[in-house]
């Protein structure tokens, strides 16, 4: 069985070239009858050895961890965890090229590095310190990408930048807690532009900025979605008829948005705030014990039928955008 990495591997020694690699992954796709750009597909595991390895990894790094919290040495330990997960991708990512293991050593080593700064620095100067230390991660992360190119690392590392920002407007500005929400949003738009100029800059879906592309859009969804659904106060646990309908306008905008750009993270994170809405609405008109079933019912159905026709649903959404936009985006079938 041929993963995406064993060509990727094959095409940087030059045994296939692009044309080669184009061809057999249109004849796969066409084989299943569907178009690969057009399906947002990542790959995680390939077998179970992957399994086999990362839980393997995650007894190897647990036990230095407690290792270090025995000798009463926190910072050492997580230097020691975050070397240790080096050394491992060393092998198990830049040698073997293993997806998940890829994954979790990545984000054992930026935790680890961020833990390791916080205890060097001290803990006594609070949000300061978590703030350097997200700006250190950052750096940390920017040098895992450079050596393993893994594609979650540059969303893990535009994270700790995000992080190290927003701690530094709590701490440097009096007040700064209330304008959180605004920068966090802004911030989001950031992540997802940066995602939009990923995915750009790989259309057909063939190589790994697609990738970098899903986990950017992955954190930027929470980001730009969150503070919106907060400012119209879903959250505040009084919910009425007006709020639901301007959920729903903003999650079919949500929706229209992601069948243009072919990315379903927008709409899985706000799925949350629109069954929250609708199931204290419905507990509000004195469905108490069927509100939350009787949302997840509704709005379970209508995603499955527009994942039954999401290619034609794009189809339609893609007709009315400018030429110059559809050449930015993922083609459809």
């Amino acid at each position: 069985m041929y993963t995406d990495d064993d060509l990727e591997s094959a095409l940087q020694a030059g045994v296939l070239t692009d044309d080669n690699v184009a061809a057999f992954r249109a004849h796969v796709a066409q084989r299943h009858h569907a178009v690969a750009v057009d399906e947002e597909s990542f790959r995680l595991v390939s077998s179970f050895n992957d399994i086999f390895v990362v839980i393997a990894c995650a007894m190897l790094l647990l036990s230095i961890k407690w290792i270090g919290t025995t000798l009463g040495q926190p910072g050492l330990g997580a230097a020691a965890i975050a070397t240790a997960a080096w050394l491992l991708a060393e092998f198990f990512v830049r040698r073997r090229h293993m997806a998940l293991p890829a994954i979790v050593l990545l984000l054992a080593f930026v935790a680890s590095v961020f833990s390791a700064l916080t205890a060097v620095i001290g803990t006594e100067h609070g949000q300061t310190t978590a703030a350097i230390a997200a700006g250190g991660t950052a750096v940390a992360a920017y040098l895992h990408w450079r050596r393993f190119q893994v594609p979650i690392t540059v969303a893990a590392g535009t994270a700790a930048v995000a992080l190290m920002l927003t701690l530094g407007l709590i701490t440097s500005v009096v007040g700064g807690e209330r304008w959180v929400p605004a920068l966090l949003f802004v911030l989001g738009l950031a992540v997802f532009a940066l995602a939009m100029r990923w995915d750009a800059a790989d259309t057909q879906r063939r190589h790994r900025h697609s990738d970098v592309a899903f986990w950017l859009h992955l954190l930027a969804a929470p980001m730009v979605v969150h503070p919106v659904f907060s400012w119209i106060g879903v959250a505040t646990g009084q919910t009425h008829l007006l709020q639901a309908v301007i959920v729903v306008a903003l999650y079919l905008g949500i929706a229209l948005i992601s069948l243009a750009i072919d990315r379903r993270a927008l709409m899985v994170s706000s799925l949350f705030y629109v069954l929250y809405t609708f199931s204290a609405l419905l507990k509000g008109y004195g469905a108490v014990s069927l509100s939350f079933a009787v949302t997840a019912l509704t709005i379970g159905s209508a995603l499955l039928l527009l994942s039954a026709f999401w290619h034609a649903s794009r189809e339609r959404v893609l007709r009315v955008l400018p030429a110059s936009l559809q050449r930015r985006l993922p083609a459809s079938r």
